[in-house]
């Protein structure tokens, strides 16, 4: 059973009932209030004080305060007149039992009505951000479309400027060869009018030299084309990917790598939906992967992952990517994640030729420190040999390996 209250105190004006009630020690955040144009309840364990209130209220425009142990409770009338008495006067139970559940099924419908009105604003609130970001996608969609199209136009008007510019240069020229060949046949024919002319002027010329000239002019030699212009031509030789003889390499094995090289960087997936929007060169994943180790140098490990995250989407098949992607999680500490991605490399490293030595070298080292760091150094040495097999003369390789095996002894000697 709550303790009543009942030494309260309480004043009006004729808008404004003031009551003050004490709080008997209790802290402000565990004061509950209700209020309804009838009813007003203060709530602090064990303390309870309700007033059935001789007159209503607007129970919308009333406030409580709480402080210096007092909650001071401010009700506005509906009607602006004094109250003889702050409370009903009457001691039947079941009237003031009414009363309460009828402030109580109303105080719990304006909670509803609350909850409900704070439900559907935050609704409308994320309606509203939904449509303001579909709104700003669309916008950066048309700018991205527009700035597509004046590219093309741009390059289109281009590329007639230089269509019209070769044309213009190309009927230059055929005027100039055209005039050249003119000339020659002016400059040829000059000599052969003055022949004529002469054999017409003398009158003691001979017969027989007479018919000479005649043959001579017969035998004026067609006109010839232009000689072609003398140049040298370069000729180059496609060197070999490998660099051990014809004789000592394993040729199947070297084409097998070299077209699976080619297939890797001819197979895609530039046509995902979400990468449609991404500038040309960041489709390519050579560009990629330079950006990503320009990251990785100057200490920038997740925009490494990122960059190569990307270019792995595009191209999933090229063995560097998932190298440099393993090292940059060493660096990260991700080393789960470093072991997957240098197993990936040395599966796409296959078959083992010349050419792929240092790669596979590098994704073993990389899988072998991730293990060590793990603590697996069995595993971790496995690598390693592996690595120092392929690159021999390495002196950082050879430490590093001969440091394993000295854990190895250590723990092997501390078990027995």
């Amino acid at each position: 059973m709550p303790l009543i209250v009942t030494d309260y105190s309480w004043t009006q004006t004729d808008s404004k009932v003031f009551i003050s009630v004490p709080l008997k020690g209790a802290r402000a955040e565990r004061v509950d209030f209700l209020s309804t144009e009838e009813y007003l309840k203060v709530h602090y364990p064990p303390y309870l004080f309700e007033a059935f209130l001789s007159e209503p209220v607007d129970e919308d425009r009333s406030t409580a305060k709480v402080g210096n142990g007092v909650a001071v409770i401010t009700l506005t009338k509906c009607s602006n007149a004094f109250w003889e008495h702050l409370v009903i006067t009457t001691y039947d139970k079941e009237k003031k039992k009414e009363v309460r559940e009828r402030a109580l099924l109303k105080y719990q419908e304006r909670l509803c009505s609350e909850s409900r009105s704070k439900a559907e604003k935050q609704q409308a609130e994320k309606k509203y951000a939904l449509e303001t970001m579909m709104k700003l996608e669309k916008e950066e969609r048309d700018r991205i479309l527009k700035r597509k199209e004046d590219e093309r136009e741009k390059t289109t008007a281009e590329l007639a400027a230089w269509q019209l510019r070769q044309r213009e240069t190309a009927e230059g020229e055929a005027k100039l060869k055209l005039q050249d060949q003119r000339d020659r046949q002016n400059k040829l024919k000059a000599p052969t009018e003055k022949q004529e002319k002469g054999c017409s002027n003398g009158a003691k010329v001979k017969l027989d030299e007479r018919g000479n000239s005649e043959a001579k002019s017969q035998k004026t030699p067609a006109l010839l084309p232009t000689p072609r212009r003398s140049a040298n031509i370069q000729v180059r030789f496609t060197p070999r990917v490998f660099p051990t003889a014809l004789r000592e390499s394993r040729v199947p094995e070297e084409e097998e790598w070299l077209q699976k090289q080619a297939e890797a960087r001819r197979a895609g997936n530039a046509d995902v939906e979400e990468l449609k929007d991404l500038r040309e060169e960041e489709r390519n994943p050579e560009w990629l992967k330079d950006k990503g180790d320009k990251c990785f140098a100057s200490g920038d490990f997740l925009g490494a992952v990122n960059a190569y995250n990307l270019a792995i989407r595009l191209h999933s098949k090229i063995p560097a990517l998932h190298s440099n992607r393993a090292a940059c999680h060493l660096k990260l500490k991700n080393l789960h994640k470093a072991i997957e991605d240098a197993s990936q490399a040395l599966d796409l490293l296959t078959p083992a030729v010349p050419a792929n030595a240092a790669a596979r070298a590098r994704a073993s080292v990389r899988r072998g420190s991730a293990f060590c760091q793990l603590q697996l150094y069995a595993e971790g040495l496995q690598d390693y040999q592996a690595a120092l097999k392929l690159d021999p003369h390495n002196a950082a390789l050879q430490a590093d390996t001969q440091t394993i095996r000295d854990i190895l002894q250590g723990s092997a000697t501390g078990t027995h």
